[in-house]
């Protein structure tokens, strides 16, 4: 059983305060894990001129952070039940605060991908282990509450991790995005010191620890969190480093799958799969990780290179997918105690994508106002998604698989995030590419039209300083070109917000196919 497990005496209980200040400190860590995923997104060409870098190799500073998580959530159980669950998860917290602040000082881009990928490892620790304080510290009767709070850290930190992230590199710089976490780590540590109980490291479980299992599962990650990142810019499978890599991440994942399902004590309990409910789930938790971090990857993109908008503008916009979900969220407990947890994730997931589809129609004129509907709809679709959901994949799981259960559920969800990322960023480029071409083929000189629209460019830049007949004709067909760039890329977009829904409706209808059960205190339906 989990280091965090209570007294079988004690579940029935209603949680004393002591124990609500435990889970919530546990909670302020995960948000502040999930947050940093997010938070560097809107400020990366003021990171990347920070450290000296370029705008290539800058999404490494993200990419990095995620990587650490990804490998270290499904290991948090095994870790937690070596070291003990209190030492565990205050060493982790302390070391994401000591490498939070070494971010801010790195100086070069090596410098930085190592840090973040160090905070990214010990902050991972605390996702999965403030799910597990949840499923083992409250009652039954209490776990929807816990959950809808487990919900803010899943939906509403990455939503609100641009807006924070934008506002103070545009007023304060780029470092503070770093030392935001040092206050609430404070709280954290505090409280999980003082109330979490003393408990024996059991060094023992290293002789029996699968290591083997945790080194493919380490190097295949790896191998494929990199193809993701570089795919793109290099061409996918038309690169040979990128086939290489490929290779090396199919090789070794599939290696750690067959592992896991024939190790007698696997790291990661990937036979949790094959239970209706936790494997449909987790299935639709990754989609949902595609869709949410999808789609806080396209917007401030979308803004930032069509637009122009600077990173506190970028964040002023992505508010409104954040913000409301603090006042939705606490209603969730209560749905989910009279209706069908599985009508609600479904419903929830149709307005999320439809909130997408609301952006398939984007032009040149469409900005931040254009985009607040769309955003609120999202929010009030993811508001009502995760608590649920996570209820649903839990029915049949016990309270001592609770925390493996976590961490291959919350694992998946970053992984099928960072899948979420790379498709959409590669549908964005070869979208552009097409719509570029199909425009390019009625944009050309001899159409009477674009001679026309060119002698009023050229007019135009020749009323505006430029007394050279030639040069301004020049500078008619460059700004020409920029329109057919501009126009290409912005139904780019708007077909990935497409595909981006279509995987969020997809994911709804997996959960259709999960089992009613009694879900987290609430009674059946």
């Amino acid at each position: 059983m989990s280091a965090a497990a209570t007294p079988v005496a004690d579940q029935e209980r209603p949680a004393s305060l002591k124990t609500w200040i435990t889970v919530f400190a546990g909670l302020i860590g995960a948000f502040m894990a999930v947050l940093n995923i997010q938070i560097t997104n809107a400020s990366l060409l003021n990171i990347e001129g920070g450290i000296g870098t370029g705008v290539d190799n800058g999404a490494w500073i993200s990419t990095a952070y995620l990587i650490g998580e990804i490998i270290v959530i499904p290991l948090t159980d095994y870790l937690s039940r070596v070291f003990s669950f209190r030492r565990f998860l205050l060493v982790n917290a302390l070391l994401f605060l000591a490498f939070s602040v070494a971010c801010a000082f790195a100086r070069n881009l090596e410098e930085m991908i190592i840090l973040r990928a160090i905070q990214g490892f010990t902050g991972g620790v605390l996702i999965p282990m403030a799910f597990t304080l949840i499923l083992t510290k409250l009652p039954r009767s209490q776990h929807s509450v816990g959950m809808a709070l487990f919900a803010i850290t899943a939906t509403f930190a990455p939503a609100i991790g641009p807006t924070i992230g934008g506002y103070l590199t545009e007023n304060y710089g780029w470092q503070y995005i770093f030392f935001i976490n040092l206050v609430p780590g404070a709280f954290m540590v505090t409280a999980l010191y003082l109330n979490l109980e003393r408990q024996p490291m059991n060094l023992g479980l290293l002789k029996e620890g699968d290591w083997f299992g945790i080194l493919a599962m380490a190097i295949g990650l790896g191998a494929l969190q990199t193809v993701l990142e570089e795919g793109n810019k290099n061409d996918w499978l038309g690169s040979p480093f990128i086939v290489r890599l490929t290779i090396i991440a199919v090789v070794f994942l599939a290696l750690f799958v067959w592992i896991e399902l024939t190790v007698k004590n696997p790291a990661v309990n990937l036979r949790l799969l094959k239970r209706r409910n936790f494997g449909l789930g987790t299935v639709a938790n990754m989609l949902v990780g595609f869709g949410l971090y999808g789609s806080v990857y396209l917007l401030p993109q979308y803004l930032g290179q069509v637009q122009g908008y600077n990173s506190e503008q970028i964040g002023s916009v992505m508010a409104w997918t954040g913000l409301p979900q603090l006042l939705i969220i606490p209603f969730v407990p209560m749905l989910m105690g009279r209706f069908d947890t599985r009508i609600i994730v479904f419903l929830g997931l149709c307005v999320f994508g439809g909130s997408c589809f609301m952006n398939i129609h984007m032009s040149a004129n469409y900005s931040g106002d254009q985009l607040w509907l769309p955003n609120i709809v999202r929010a009030i679709g993811q508001a009502v998604v995760m608590a649920p959901l996570t209820a649903i994949a839990m029915v049949g799981v016990a309270r001592h698989e609770s925390a493996a259960a976590s961490g291959v559920f919350n694992m998946l969800r970053n992984l099928g995030g960072a899948f979420g990322t790379a498709m959409l960023a590669t549908i964005v480029t070869k979208r552009e590419q097409f719509h570029s071409n199909t425009i390019g083929n009625s944009v050309n000189l001899f159409s009477e039209t674009v001679r026309g629209r060119l002698d009023q460019m050229t007019a135009y830049f020749m009323a505006h300083g430029v007394t050279d007949p030639v040069a301004a004709r020049e500078q008619a067909i460059v700004a020409l070109g920029q329109t057919v760039k501009r126009q290409s890329l912005i139904m780019g977009y708007s077909d990935t917000f497409v595909v981006l829904g279509a995987m969020l409706i997809i994911a709804a209808f997996f959960v259709l196919l999960t089992k009613k059960g009694q879900a987290s205190g609430a009674p059946a339906h």
